[in-house]
């Protein structure tokens, strides 16, 4: 028997998990499929709502608290619940899932042998208006992602897929018992930044795994209001580069006051072209400033090193 589960984790979002297990419950699937809650620490009443939609029909929900703060605990956790399930897919619960998203994963691992696959990402504003300065480039960085109406095979990291709508064969978590989430790059509770799924992704490039993009593999990520500033982004990026300096760079010999000399002209030049286009108003000031904290947080991440 086939068995495929959807799996999300939480954390403090009680008011968004009926209407995400509802629309769950309600996808068409060829084959059936249970629903995988993890609860992580959540302080609200995540609990209490899952369990009372633990009593309605539908798809079984399965509900099960990690301790450990952060999305890595959570979604490794996820894998080791799900490791005797066929496929497992991930969604998160700031989305909902469009018609046709989970019939369009199970064809994709079962009929067309991928062992990896994700779709579109729309951003749903909640009702609040879109910012001016949003455009689509910087939507990218709430999670949105579109590469295209036409199915194909991913065979480099320049097409990226994100774990808030990616499918897995869990074939390959069994057979490979080291292949998680790196806990290096977690993020716990509230904080920004993680790119554990990014790392994922990349992984799984480098060992050729099929992996495949679908566009009817489509959900709308719910972005809250908080996010909707360009502070956000400024510190999303400052942190990421955190993680860079600190875990994805090699130990260079030759520094000055402890810095690569290539990553201070870096930061210097990104900082003093930031500064540029804010005085003359230049459109992409913001994506530039964007390159300046994420520069500055490589510095600071690589001085954690030492």
């Amino acid at each position: 028997m086939t068995v495929l589960t959807v799996a999300f984790c939480t954390y403090n979002r009680a008011h968004r998990l009926d209407k995400l297990v509802r629309a769950l419950r309600a996808q068409a699937c060829p084959i059936e499929f249970d629903i995988l809650a993890i609860n992580n620490n959540s302080a609200d009443s995540t609990l209490e709502v899952l369990h009372s939609l633990q009593q309605q029909p539908g798809a079984l929900l399965r509900v099960v608290t990690e301790t450990a703060p952060g999305i890595v605990p959570a979604r490794n956790r996820a894998l080791a619940e799900a490791i005797d399930s066929d496929y497992l897919v991930f969604i998160d619960d700031d989305e909902l899932p469009e018609p046709g998203w989970l019939a369009a994963a199970h064809d994709a691992l079962a009929h067309e042998d991928a062992a990896c696959a994700g779709g579109r990402i729309e951003i749903d504003f909640n009702d609040a208006p879109r910012p001016g300065w949003l455009d689509d480039e910087i939507a990218g960085f709430l999670g949105r992602l579109d590469h295209g109406t036409d199915a194909f095979w991913i065979t480099n990291d320049r097409t990226p897929l994100w774990s808030g709508n990616i499918a897995y064969a869990m074939r390959l978590f069994r057979s490979d018992p080291t292949l998680r989430f790196d806990a290096r790059y977690n993020r716990a509770g509230d904080g920004l930044g993680g790119g554990e799924d990014a790392m994922m992704f990349r992984t799984l490039v480098e060992q050729g795994v099929r992996i495949r993009y679908r566009p009817d593999m489509a959900i709308r990520h719910g972005v809250d209001d908080w996010k909707l500033r360009r502070a956000y982004f400024l510190q999303l990026h400052y942190r990421a580069g955190v993680r860079v300096g600190q875990h994805a760079l090699p130990d260079y010999p030759r520094t000055v006051f402890g810095f690569p000399p290539f990553l201070l002209d870096q930061a210097l030049r990104h900082i003093g072209r930031t500064f540029s286009m804010q005085l003359a108003r230049r459109p992409g000031a913001l994506r530039q400033a964007m390159n300046a904290a994420h520069a500055l947080g490589c510095l600071a991440g690589y001085r954690r090193r030492t």
